[in-house]
């Protein structure tokens, strides 16, 4: 597989070296040169999670990786169901959940934490003259902290440190992955997610850390996990009765863009979708930029969702890339944002149909309610477990969530993580220590 970095297309790296360095030069984003359509998509719906999964990534990998390691690698890592449940909304439009929070960590992170974790675990090469070191740097606004420290736990030559926004996510997250210890670190940084992601895209600027580190990104920017996210898209339309499959609309609640990027990806390989929504809450630099034209970041607020509270998504340049090299027009791409009051009130509305979800998915599924028209059929993403943010569904709901078991077994132990200011000096000297 031959992949390219976005800001200089000279540079071409193989998915062994992308999944490995992470970022290219200026801080640019890998993406696949070749994404060739995939032969006899219905019979590939056909087929079970793993087995289908492991078909969709050796095509994109193509000779790089034999099929039977992909499927390997695939085995290891999705070993859990994403299954696609319909709500009963007492009217004639079909509307299906699909749930991705059945994984350890009970997040959508797990499928592209646990996929990275193994290809990184398999690419690794051990030398007496070269540094063999691996240090995963990423930031986290709520659930890939949790997936990928779960995912790298324990496996030996590879020391993980997360950043994350101190008060920003919610208590449940933060005991998910600041409990663990070993070869997982975690720094509650004083400043939003935004501010923790710049301290990693300067952490990468440095040659000189990088080789005395190894450093490299579980972030969404990291090639291995947004192939991974591929596959659910898959197994959602597959769970569709087929005479819905081209007219199914899927609504992604939307942060860093990754998740969004991974279906656009599908789509490309010919996944009959017929179009995506991007669904935000107050963060709303896309929807705006699609509405305006015009690229206005504003200053990354806290919101119930928090793990969307992304006023600079890394993975946006990814989709400019690809719907310009399809020719699709990014206004094709639906859009919206919801505000917390808005938020709670479809979470309200939800339950109300006899589903109990949290903030991301409410947004996702809000808009997608809006922006249906009669003749489709509409899918949202239900991200994260709704006990990873009991305080607010209990809240909200006037409910008491009962804790599933990886939840209730952290909330008790104690948070081992260290506070550093936004200050890339303070962290480099952390790293190096």
């Amino acid at each position: 597989m031959n992949l390219y970095n976005i800001k200089d297309k000279s540079e071409q790296v193989s998915f062994a070296q992308a999944v490995r360095q992470g970022l290219g030069r200026e801080q640019g984003l890998f993406f696949p040169e070749h994404l060739e359509p995939l032969a006899d998509v219905d019979a590939l719906l056909d087929l079970p999670l793993v087995e289908r999964s492991a078909h969709i990534l050796s095509h994109l990998l193509g000779d790089e990786v034999p099929a039977p390691k992909v499927h390997e690698l695939v085995s290891a890592a999705f070993t859990f169901p994403a299954p696609l449940v319909k709500l009963k909304d007492g009217s004639d439009r079909q509307i299906y959940a699909l749930e991705l929070f059945h994984g350890p960590t009970l997040a959508f992170k797990d499928f592209g934490g646990r996929f990275m974790a193994q290809c990184l675990a398999a690419f690794r090469t051990v030398s007496a003259e070269k540094n063999d070191k691996i240090t995963i740097l990423t930031a986290t606004s709520g659930d890939t902290g949790a997936a990928v420290a779960h995912a790298f736990y324990g496996l030996e030559g590879i020391e993980v440190v997360i950043l994350y926004p101190k008060g920003k996510i919610s208590p449940l997250q933060e005991a998910l992955f600041c409990t663990l210890g070993g070869n997982i670190r975690t720094i509650a940084i004083d400043g939003d997610f935004d501010a923790c992601q710049a301290l990693v895209k300067q952490s990468f600027d440095d040659e000189e850390l990088k080789k005395a580190i190894g450093l490299n990104s579980a972030n969404s920017i990291n090639i291995s996990r947004l192939l991974a996210q591929v596959c659910y898209y898959f197994e959602a339309v597959a769970q569709l009765p087929k005479a819905d499959r081209a007219k199914a609309v899927i609504s992604v609640p939307s942060g860093n863009f990754g998740n969004l990027t991974a279906g656009l990806i599908a789509k490309a390989l010919g996944l009959p979708v017929k179009r995506f929504i991007a669904a935000t809450n107050a963060n709303d630099t896309v929807p705006r930029y699609l509405k305006t034209g015009q690229w206005d970041p504003h200053q990354t607020v806290a919101t119930l969702s928090n793990a969307m509270d992304v006023s600079r998504p890394n993975n946006w340049p990814r989709v400019e890339e690809l719907c310009r090299r399809k020719g699709w027009a990014l206004e094709t791409l639906g859009s919206g944002m919801r505000d917390d009051a808005q938020t709670r009130a479809a979470l309200k509305r939800l339950h109300q149909q006899d589903y109990l979800c949290e903030p991301h998915g409410a947004i996702a599924w809000d808009l997608l309610g809006e922006q249906l028209a009669e003749d489709e059929v509409g899918v949202f993403l239900c991200t994260a477990h709704p006990a990873k943010f009991k305080e607010s569904v209990d809240e909200i709901l006037n409910l008491d969530v009962p804790l599933p078991g990886p939840l209730a077994k952290h909330a008790v132990l104690p948070l081992l993580s260290v506070n550093l200011p936004a200050e890339f000096a303070r962290l480099r000297a952390f790293l190096l220590a």
